[in-house]
């Protein structure tokens, strides 16, 4: 692994940037920003200029990179974009998105972007969704803190959705059909999505559709599912050997489990809809309608071992399914003001709503509550979220012309999230002779909202054709307000507060709290063109993330006997964390194009860290401000064209990020409240990573072409925790190599691919930590920790067509 790991790296650094993209080889038809048509055009400054004239840290994916690796979504993207790591934790969450190594959360098998330090955007909307990338003109990567221009949670970066919009020249249709195989499944998969472009009114109204259904097989497998809930015994063999052993003789199995195969399946339905009203060319609006669906059926991970099961098994008591859907609501105005400046104005809702269905059993043994005097003891929990989210935003850009340019505007966002919670402890009301038939043992709310307001402004003055300077100023002001709940109906008073068949909660039982701040961030920077094709800049910025209310319900003071989940004053709310960032960067496009990359140096401060960290009751998940960081690295991505035929691509990125100060008491493991370390590595991102891969074009008669791609991706190892405190551990490095063959003619484009070719097993995220591997509750064995698990090899079939 050690060779093949060098290899790759001095390779990297030799080669340039992969299958990549960020020299995409793909324009819009109407890029006046640039001369060639071979010029990627981003707008990620407010401004339009091509990626070789962007004075900022930014890599582009196009959409012809997008369809040849087969990426679709925001955690296959991370592999090819250097600074960015995305754990694939399967359908049922969105993964969580780290950019330069910025990140103090323990990793997870359910991970969830909805805490990143990263913003994500569908065009010009802030979201906290993974929509599909389908009929995606390209996507923007800007690594470093955003503040400036975008605010909203772009404390380490932000990355842009920019679709293809609806036009009024003429009719298309784009489809594309992928069947695939997967290793370790029972069945095959299919992707099939299809872009409809529709004139309606010459130069006045078109109409355009992207739909897609993605059905993905799963790989793991929950072979000990509970028969008979409070009557099956989970764990039939006991004893002084039990954690070493295993679930029973096949007759035991027999007579308590059943099993289901392939439970991590994927499938979502998505569809975005763009309606275009153009009273004339100074004066457009773009109406859009999105929505996503996806279900699954359990966890990507399997349960490390314990009690003898496999790589590709899972072994929870229950199935554990994810409902994930969200519709998304958006109005963008585009103005030209005489000339002078282009007025935009963006206004978008949200609606999210995801429910799951989880194993509960080892959260209540790991609480020690002594719950394993019952002996067919297990339980589980449902939840419900819903968020949901208005913003509006109003800016105006320079197009007067002259040395100097500017951007001013005002940002305002409303984000209401409501949550119900109920755990279920099947048979244990009647062995604990409480009159509870439902054997509801735990029941919470919360709800929070969270506005943030800001205005914004930056402007760029050329001092020279070749010098040019941009200075920038952002002002935020946020308040956050949370109301909650709990009660207990197995036990004490809670058996009197919501006696069955009620749910319910006392007054008693509901507290509330805010939070709130504001503050400045500002960024500085400048570039100078040496020529056309060589381009070096230097960027200061600052970045903000808003603090908000921990999503748990707070306390009843004092302490009611018996069980308590809940916030104390203290874990209730946390501040905002923000970062200083200084970068230089050089890209270079020469030899006529046919070297280009792009090369840059950066160096993060990260102050009041917004670390994950557990209720001192309950071992809930909260956030805590904790500590000072840094991180500093190197990213590269190039391509160098060997031959008119063949094109050596590459990625690498290196990363180094601590912390520069001890903070306190913020890691939890098994009840013992641990220090981060100064000096700890950050967990969740990789210090190496990269990508190289080689394609050879061959040229066939009337304009078509064979395409034979190869191309391998290294991820190095990851911290699970801060420093490795409290039982943190190292997950290990793995290197994947994908390859395709791919006939190109000018309306169909037929691949035949294989991803993970030689199936490589690789553990990607940990969920709790060590030491509760193996534990033992008199006698039964927890389950509590968990691997997540890498995809295993894909081989099959992919087809497009164009008209």
């Amino acid at each position: 692994m050690t060779l093949i790991r060098n290899t790759l790296l001095c390779a990297t650094m030799l080669m340039g940037v992969g299958t990549t993209s960020a020299f995409a080889q793909e324009a819009p038809a109407d890029s006046s920003a640039g001369g060639d048509p071979n010029d990627i055009i981003v707008t990620a400054s407010r401004r339009q200029t091509t990626l070789q004239d962007a004075p900022i840290n930014i890599s582009a994916v196009s959409a012809e990179q997008l369809s040849k690796q087969r990426i679709d979504d925001i955690k296959s993207l991370a592999a090819f974009t250097p600074g960015m790591t995305v754990v694939d934790t399967g359908p049922a969450s969105t993964g969580t998105v780290i950019m330069r190594g910025l990140n103090s959360s323990d990793t997870s098998v359910t991970g969830s972007q909805r805490e990143s330090a990263v913003g994500v955007y569908l065009g010009e909307v802030p979201l906290y969704y993974d929509f599909k990338l389908i009929d995606i003109a390209r996507v923007e990567v800007l690594q470093g803190p955003q503040g400036t221009l975008y605010g909203l949670g772009t404390l380490a970066g932000a990355v842009r959705y920019m679709p293809n919009r609806p036009n009024t020249d003429g009719a298309s249709v784009d489809a594309h059909g992928r069947l695939f195989g997967m290793s370790h499944s029972g069945s095959f998969g299919f992707n099939g999505d299809m872009a409809v472009n529709v004139p309606i009114v010459t130069d006045h109204i078109a109409f355009r559709t992207a739909t897609g259904y993605f059905d993905s097989p799963g790989f793991i497998d929950y072979n000990y599912l509970l028969q008979q809930p409070g009557i099956s015994d989970p764990q039939p063999v006991r004893g002084a050997t039990a954690a070493l052993g295993s679930f029973g003789t096949a007759a035991d199995q027999a007579a308590n489990f059943t099993r289901k195969k392939d439970v991590n399946f994927e499938q979502t339905f998505t569809t975005r809809n763009q309606l275009l009203l153009e009273a004339n060319p100074d004066i457009k609006l773009y109406l859009t309608y999105a929505h996503q669906q996806t279900k699954t059926g359990g966890r990507q991970a399997n349960g490390a071992g314990v009690l003898g099961t496999g790589e590709y098994e899972g072994p929870w008591r229950y199935l554990e399914p994810t409902n994930r859907k969200a519709d998304l609501y958006a109005a963008e105005l585009n103005v030209n003001l005489f000339d002078f400046a282009q007025l935009v104005s963006t206004t978008a809702y949200t609606n999210q709503k995801i429910t799951q269905h989880r194993d509960n059993t080892d959260l209540l043994l790991d609480l020690d509550y002594g719950y394993e005097a019952f002996p067919a003891f297990s339980s589980y929990n449902d939840s419900t979220a819903y968020y949901r989210q208005f913003n509006q935003e109003v800016r105006l850009v320079s197009s007067h012309g002259g040395p100097f340019s500017w951007v001013i505007g005002g940002f305002y966002n409303n984000l209401r999230y409501y949550n119900n919670y109920l755990e279920h402890t099947p048979g244990f009301a009647n062995f604990a002779g409480v009159n509870r038939p439902d054997d509801l043992e735990y029941i919470s709310f919360v709800n929070t909202r969270t506005k943030e307001k800001a205005v914004y402004g930056e402007g760029t003055f050329h001092i020279t054709d070749a010098w040019q300077v941009t200075g920038g100023i952002r002002y935020f002001k946020y308040d956050a307000f949370a109301i909650g709940g709990t009660d207990t109906p197995l036990f004490g008073g809670g058996l009197i507060r919501t006696p069955y068949p009620l749910i319910q909660f006392a007054p008693s039982r509901v507290k509330s709290g805010s939070t709130g701040d504001d503050g400045v961030v500002w960024k500085a920077n400048t570039s100078y063109k040496f020529s056309s094709d060589l381009l070096a800049y230097f960027t200061y910025s600052t970045g903000y993330r808003t603090g908000n209310v921990n999503r748990v319900a707070p306390c009843i003071l004092p302490l009611p006997p018996g069980q308590n989940v809940c916030a104390l004053p203290g874990e209730l709310a946390y501040g905002p964390d923000k970062t200083r960032n200084m970068e230089i960067g050089v890209r270079a496009s020469l030899f006529d194009k046919r070297l280009q990359f792009s090369l840059d140096g950066f160096h993060v401060d990260w102050n009041d860290i917004q670390v994950a960290s557990q209720t001192v009751n309950g071992a809930t998940g909260i956030t805590v401000n904790g500590g000072k960081a840094v991180s500093q690295g190197v990213e590269f991505t190039g391509q160098f064209k060997v031959t008119p035929r063949i094109l050596v691509q590459g990625t690498y990125s290196y990363t180094d990020a601590h912390l520069t100060e001890t903070a306190p008491g913020v890691i939890v493991s098994q009840g013992v409240q641990y220090d981060a370390p100064n000096g700890g590595r950050l967990p969740g991102s990789t210090k190496h990573a990269g990508s190289a891969g080689i394609t050879y074009t061959q040229p066939l008669a009337d304009g078509r072409d064979l395409e034979f791609n190869w191309t391998a991706t290294y991820t190095g190892d990851i911290y699970s925790r801060i420093g490795l405190a409290g039982n943190g551990e190292i997950i290990p490095d793995y290197t994947t190599h994908r390859a395709s063959i791919t006939y190109h003619s000018k309306q169909v484009d037929i691949s035949l691919f294989a991803d993970n070719i030689f199936d490589k097993y690789a553990v990607i995220a940990v969920e709790n930590d060590r030491s509760s591997f193996n534990q033992v509750r008199t006698d039964v064995v927890e389950r509590y920790y968990a691997y997540g698990v890498l995809t295993p090899r894909r081989v099959g079939i992919d087809f497009r067509f164009h008209y």
